[in-house]
């Protein structure tokens, strides 16, 4: 019997191309609520074949779903995708690729054999019998691979409150190391925590009383555990935090922990900015092991060579260089840092080597318009959060009005140099003070063209990357022999002076004095000097890695924080504790501009002496035009006593603050007496603060 015309009701509901086929965005594996399926969708341009894997919590090697994409209905442009019902595969837990295609003649690429993980996986698990061996050569690694997993329908996470820092004048970086930081033993935290994010959260009280609120996390990427990358600067995902800093051993809560960690830094007032490394992989070279993007698409996510022989271009001296001529990597990039910024809340970026960005496909420099620079500006979100760039890569080298992010942060290794050169004693150093101290104009220079600002500058005196703070002034030589590479690793050129003595065996007690004021003398360059000041954890109470300035694999007692130091060196933490108030305390220092003339220079006299043989500076900082007091400051880094003549004020004016020579409490004065005298005598190699009200707020 037939219908009336009209009113035909088909015998099935009809499925959108969407459910049928799966769409190309967003890449990755998204959870679909209101379908409860899955979206799986990857870029792997010159691909022949993809298949997709799918993996019970019980079996990591048989996959329960192989999905072979059909091109001619799953695939869009050059992005492969489809869609999975849940209830196809109720046990699904984790998920991978196979990928296939034609390599170029002696060029290592696609290899049907290896499981592939998802460029966008936002969680990594590695089985249990994980092994790297099996992806560095032929042959199947199934079973041992790394695996995506699929989180997206089980994780929830409460951000009602979360409210993000933003600090400007008042900010302090503070480098640390996620597991460096509380792995020790002797650091306070409790074992099940320690060495990961949770572990952080322990901290924060100690980070508050020092004032820090700013916390610079070294990589955090998920990495191959098994490359003996303790720095974290050799990622496998842009993705996935890494799951080996986690408290939990339940995959899927890793976010959870880490969203846990940021949301209680903010509530402390501290933001988070994440180092990343986007301008390589650890797949290294073409000796390296295949996880991820050699094998979906080799041609197009790296820089490649002529040279059969050395397939992969260099620029990040780890094998191998992303490709950033190419608008997928860039997408890649983007994606990544929204998804850091949007789903775990992260308030900034630093960026190793962030002159990769820079170069064009053939590996040449963009120096004027290179494109993921205006795309992240370009981006309502991004474009306002703190950038940070280390604007170098092994063969570039950009500090300043040169790089071509803008409005970026720069880490400034000219401050870092400069400083370190002065304060051991080398000749001429005096005009290159003034520069640093005034914001580093000539590196960033405020003309009408370029308009640059001195926040710009990130100061620091020392990072993970060098000697320590107290290495510096510990030792002469590097000593790098326990990382396996014969000493020939980290960097030669350190600027360091061990103050007569080299290491700390046998080390005389004048030795040890003086090493003790030339930590406050770098404290009071860093905190005193127009710009942003950065630090690495640990310097505070003179952590030492015992003269290795290289220990990106010292996963033991030299890369961890030796917390045993912390009551033995009170009196230089109470000195760091100090001075970061009183910077903060003091507006005027860190400017949005440079001084210009709210500072004045002098020298011993009423001149600066600029020649070779001088190793002294003084200047005075009006505050006045920020509403702050007045700055007077002398600096003598001669090994003799000197007079300085104060130019400015009467004596009973000027209250002393700071005196790096006296011993603590004097060292930072509390309850400052007004001087008696137009004149102080400076001991040597010292630093003195005066503070007097300024003029406007005298009457």
């Amino acid at each position: 019997m037939s219908q009336a015309h009209g009113s035909e009701t088909p015998r099935h509901k009809r499925r959108t191309w969407a459910q049928a086929e799966g769409l190309p965005l967003p890449l990755g594996a998204t959870w679909i609520p209101e379908e409860q399926a899955f979206n799986f969708a990857v870029y792997a341009q010159n691909a022949e074949s993809v298949t997709l894997l799918i993996y019970s919590a019980d079996d990591r090697a048989k996959p329960i779903l192989k999905f072979p994409f059909d091109y001619l209905r799953n695939k869009s442009g050059r992005i492969w995708h489809c869609r999975i019902p849940l209830n196809q595969v109720p046990d699904a837990r984790y998920y991978a690729y196979s990928v296939s295609g034609q390599n170029a003649p002696g060029f290592p690429g696609f290899d049907p054999d290896k499981i592939l993980v998802d460029p966008y996986a936002k969680c990594v698990f590695f089985p249990p019998g994980f092994d790297r061996k099996l992806a560095m050569g032929p042959g199947s690694n199934a079973g041992k691979a790394p695996l995506g997993v699929l989180t997206g329908y089980r994780i929830f996470f409460d951000w009602t409150g979360d409210v993000p820092p933003r600090p400007e004048s008042d900010a302090i970086i503070y480098e640390l190391h996620v597991k460096g930081f509380t792995k020790n033993p002797n650091s306070g935290v409790h074992p099940s925590r320690a060495g990961t994010y949770s572990g952080l959260i322990e901290k924060i009280p100690y980070l508050q009383e020092l004032g820090i609120n700013v916390v610079e996390l070294m990589p955090i990427f998920q990495r191959d555990p098994q490359e003996g990358d303790y720095w974290g600067y050799m990622p496998l995902n842009f993705f996935a935090p890494y799951g080996q800093y986690a408290a939990t051993r339940y995959v899927a809560e890793q976010h959870i922990e880490f969203k846990e960690m940021v949301k209680a830094f903010h509530k402390a007032g501290i933001a988070v900015v994440l180092d990343v490394v986007y301008n390589h992989t650890c797949e290294g070279d073409q000796r390296g092991p295949t996880y991820s993007l050699k094998a979906f698409d080799p041609e197009g996510y790296y820089m490649l060579s002529t040279d059969l022989a050395n397939p992969f271009v260099n620029y990040s001296g780890t094998g191998n260089t992303l490709n950033f001529g190419r608008a997928h990597v860039r997408k890649m990039v983007m994606d990544s840092l929204r998804y850091w910024k949007d789903e775990m809340h992260i308030d900034g970026f630093r960026f190793d080597l962030a002159s990769v960005f820079s170069r064009n496909a053939d590996g040449s420099l963009n120096w004027g318009d290179a494109p993921i620079f205006n795309e992240i500006a370009a981006d309502p979100e991004l474009g306002r959060m703190a950038l940070v760039a280390e604007p170098w890569d092994t063969g570039a080298y950009q500090l300043g009005c040169g790089f071509p992010g803008t409005t970026w942060l720069q880490w400034n290794a000219r401050f870092r140099d400069d400083m370190r050169r002065f304060l051991k004693g080398d000749p001429g150093m005096v005009p290159d003070l003034m520069r640093r101290i005034y914001g580093s104009d000539d590196l960033f220079p405020d003309s009408r063209a370029d308009a640059y600002h001195s926040f710009q500058s990130v100061n620091y005196i020392d990072s993970h990357d060098g000697f320590t703070l107290y290495d510096l002034v510990a030792y002469n030589q590097k000593n790098n022999w326990k990382n396996g590479h014969n000493n020939q690793d980290g960097m030669d050129q350190n600027f360091s002076w061990n103050c007569g003595h080299e290491g700390d065996v046998g080390a005389p007690a004048e030795v040890l004095a003086l090493r003790r004021k030339q930590v406050k003398n770098f404290c009071c360059l860093l905190l005193l000097s127009n710009g942003v000041p950065m630090f690495r954890a640990g310097d505070e109470f003179l952590n030492t890695q015992f003269g290795n300035n290289n220990p990106y694999n010292q996963d033991n007692e030299i890369g961890w924080l030796d917390w045993s130091q912390f009551p033995a060196n009170q009196d230089i933490f109470r000195f760091f504790k100090r001075m970061i108030a009183f910077r903060k305390a003091h507006p005027s220092l860190c400017r949005s501009r440079f001084w210009r003339k709210d500072v004045s220079w002098y020298g011993t006299g009423s001149a600066v002496d600029l020649s070779s043989d001088s190793h002294t500076l003084a200047f005075c900082l009006h505050g006045v035009s920020q509403a702050d007091d007045d700055i007077y400051v002398m600096i003598n880094a001669y090994w003799d006593e000197l007079q300085f003549q104060i130019q400015e004020g009467a004596p009973q004016d000027w209250l002393r603050v700071v005196d790096t020579s006296l011993p603590s409490p004097e060292d930072f004065s509390e309850h400052a007496l007004p001087l008696r005298y137009s004149t102080y005598n400076m001991a040597p190699r010292s630093i003195v603060v005066l503070l007097r009200a300024s003029i406007d707020q005298n009457h």
